[in-house]
C-alpha cells in the first residue's frame, strides 16, 4: 500500500514517504476571517478533510493543523468601513467558518492556532532571519530580500526578473520593490504590537511561517491550501522558513477552486455563496458531496442544476441504505474495510470521482440483491458501501447525520401516516381494477415531492430531490 499525491513543487504525482513512520504531519492555510464563508473557502478544508481521513483510515496517526488568519489588511479595512474592533469582526467570522465546517462534517483540527496569539514567534523568526542577512528593517517595516534566497519562486516557476510583488500601503522602504513586507510599521487607529524595530503588526506570510514552525517543527509531511495561494503566500512561506534554517514542508498539495461564471468564487467579484444560507435551503450532507466528490485538483463550475445532480446522486445511495436498514433492522453493519477497487481509487492522489463510481456500483449490486430477496447478499452490500462513505465523511447513519437525513424528524410520524392512509386508497384502487385512480394518487404524491417505490412488502415512500 502506497498513497500517492501531486506535489505542486516537484509538478508530478509522488508516493508519500513521511517523515516519521505511522505519522502524518499537515499544515493546511485556514480561514482568513476578515467576512462569513463561501462554498469556495469550505471547499478547501473538505478536501484536506477527506485526506486526513484517508491518511487516519491506512492507519496513520495523523497531525492536522489548519491556522486562522486574524489580522490582514482586509481585517483592518473592514474595521474602518463597519466603525467595529477588529477583533470583533474576526471573531464573529472564525466562528462562522468553524459553523461551517462543522455543518459539513469536517473533523476538527488537532490545532488551530490564531495568528495574533504568535507574535513572539514571529518577532523571534524575524530576528534570524536578519542576523542571517535575509531580512532587514527600514522605516519600522522588516522586509525579506527577495534576491537573498536563490531557491525563491521554484514553487511558482516565476522568474525573477519578470517578478511583480504585490504591495500593500505604507510598504517604504524597500531596497527592492520585490522584496515583501514581513511586519509592517503602526498607522494610526490600527492595531499593534512591540518589536526591537518598533510597534506594528505582523505581515501574512510571516503568520504561517512561525506558526507552522511551532506546531510542526523545522520540517513536517505536508502544506496544504488553494491554487490562489501558491503565489504569493506559499513562495513567500518558503522562502522564510528555508532562509531561518527550517527544511519546512516535503511536499505541496493545492486544491481546485469553486467558480461561478467561469471565474473564482470571491467575495470581491459579488458571486460567492455563503455557506450559511446555503444550509437553508440544501441539506448539509448533499453539499458536502456536492464539494466533496469531484477531484480536489478540478475545478467546480456552482450551479443549481448541479447540485441537484448531486442531491439525486446520493439519494439513490441514501435510499438503499434505508431500504437495507429496514430489512436488516438493528443489525446494521459497518465493514471495517472498504473494496479493493475503492483503496486503489483513493491510494492514487485521493481519486475520489473514481471511489464513487465504486460506491454506486455496489448501491446497484444491493439493489439487485434486494430485488432478488437475498438479504444476505444486500446486507454484505449495505456494509461496503458504509465504509466507503464513512472515509468520505458521507454516511447518512452517522451519529453526526443524526436528526439530519428526514429534513425534519419531528414531523416524519405525522406525514408518514398521512401517505401510509392515501397509500391505502391507492391500494384500494389497485385491488378493484381501478387503474386511474390508483395513477392519480400515485402523480398527486409525486406532485407533493415524494418517491413511492412498489415493493414485495407493498409500497414504501420516501422524500425525493426538490
Amino acid at each position: 500500500m502506497t498513497i500517492r499525491l501531486y506535489d505542486t513543487s516537484a509538478r508530478q504525482i509522488r508516493d508519500f514517504s513521511p517523515l516519521t513512520p505511522g505519522c502524518v504531519s499537515i499544515y493546511l492555510c485556514g480561514a482568513t476571517v476578515q467576512a462569513a464563508p463561501h462554498i469556495g473557502h469550505i471547499r478547501s478544508g473538505l478536501n484536506f478533510d477527506i485526506m486526513r481521513r484517508w491518511f487516519e483510515y491506512r492507519g496513520y496517526d495523523v497531525t492536522f493543523i489548519r491556522n486562522v488568519t486574524d489580522i490582514d489588511d482586509k481585517i483592518i479595512t473592514k474595521s474602518s468601513e463597519q466603525n467595529r474592533p477588529w477583533w470583533s469582526i474576526g471573531y464573529e467570522n472564525e466562528r462562522a467558518f468553524n459553523d461551517g465546517y462543522t455543518a459539513l462534517g469536517c473533523l476538527p483540527p488537532t490545532y488551530e492556532p490564531r495568528a495574533t496569539g504568535h507574535i513572539t514567534e514571529m518577532v523571534e523568526m524575524m530576528r534570524g532571519l536578519i542576523e542571517r542577512g535575509h531580512a532587514y528593517e527600514a522605516e519600522g517595516n522588516v522586509y525579506f530580500d527577495v534576491k537573498s534566497f536563490p531557491g525563491y519562486l521554484e514553487l511558482s516557476n516565476q522568474d525573477l526578473d519578470d517578478l511583480r510583488q504585490p504591495s500593500g500601503e505604507g510598504e517604504t522602504g524597500k531596497r527592492d520593490p520585490r522584496d515583501f513586507a514581513m511586519w509592517k510599521s503602526t498607522k494610526p487607529g490600527e492595531p499593534s504590537w512591540e518589536t526591537p524595530w518598533g510597534r506594528g503588526r505582523p505581515g501574512w506570510h510571516l503568520e504561517c511561517s512561525a506558526m507552522a514552525h511551532k506546531y510542526l517543527g523545522t520540517a513536517f509531511d505536508i502544506h496544504g491550501g488553494g491554487l490562489d495561494l501558491i503565489f504569493p503566500h506559499h513562495e513567500n512561506e518558503i522562502a522564510q522558513a528555508k532562509a531561518y534554517g527550517d527544511e519546512f514542508a516535503r511536499y505541496w498539495v493545492h486544491n481546485a477552486w469553486v467558480t461561478m461564471s467561469g471565474e473564482k468564487m470571491s467575495k470581491s467579484l459579488g458571486n460567492s455563496v455563503l455557506v450559511s444560507e446555503m444550509v437553508k435551503n440544501w441539506r448539509p450532507i448533499v453539499l458536502r458531496y456536492y464539494l466533496g466528490t469531484p477531484h480536489y485538483r478540478s475545478m467546480i463550475e456552482y450551479s443549481e442544476e448541479a447540485l441537484r445532480e448531486a442531491e439525486s446522486a446520493f439519494a439513490r445511495i441514501e435510499g438503499f441504505i434505508q431500504r437495507v436498514t429496514e430489512k436488516a433492522g438493528e443489525a446494521v453493519p459497518a465493514a471495517d474495510e472498504v473494496p479493493p477497487a475503492f483503496a486503489e481509487a483513493m491510494d492514487d492522489d485521493l481519486g475520489v470521482p473514481q471511489a464513487l463510481a465504486i460506491v454506486h456500483t455496489t448501491v446497484r449490486q444491493g439493489n439487485s440483491a434486494l430485488a432478488a430477496d437475498d438479504k444476505e447478499a444486500a446486507v454484505a452490500r449495505l456494509a461496503e458501501v458504509r465504509a466507503m462513505l464513512g472515509v468520505l465523511g458521507l454516511d447518512p447513519l452517522d451519529p453526526h447525520w443524526a436528526g439530519e437525513t428526514d429534513r425534519g424528524e419531528d414531523l416524519h410520524g405525522a406525514v408518514d401516516t398521512l401517505v401510509r392512509l392515501v397509500l391505502q386508497q391507492r391500494e384500494a384502487a389497485r385491488a378493484r381494477k381501478d387503474w386511474g385512480t390508483a395513477d392519480a394518487i400515485r402523480d398527486q404524491l409525486t406532485q407533493s415531492g415524494l418517491v413511492i417505490e412498489d415493493g414485495p412488502d407493498g409500497p414504501r415512500w420516501t422524500l425525493g430531490p426538490r
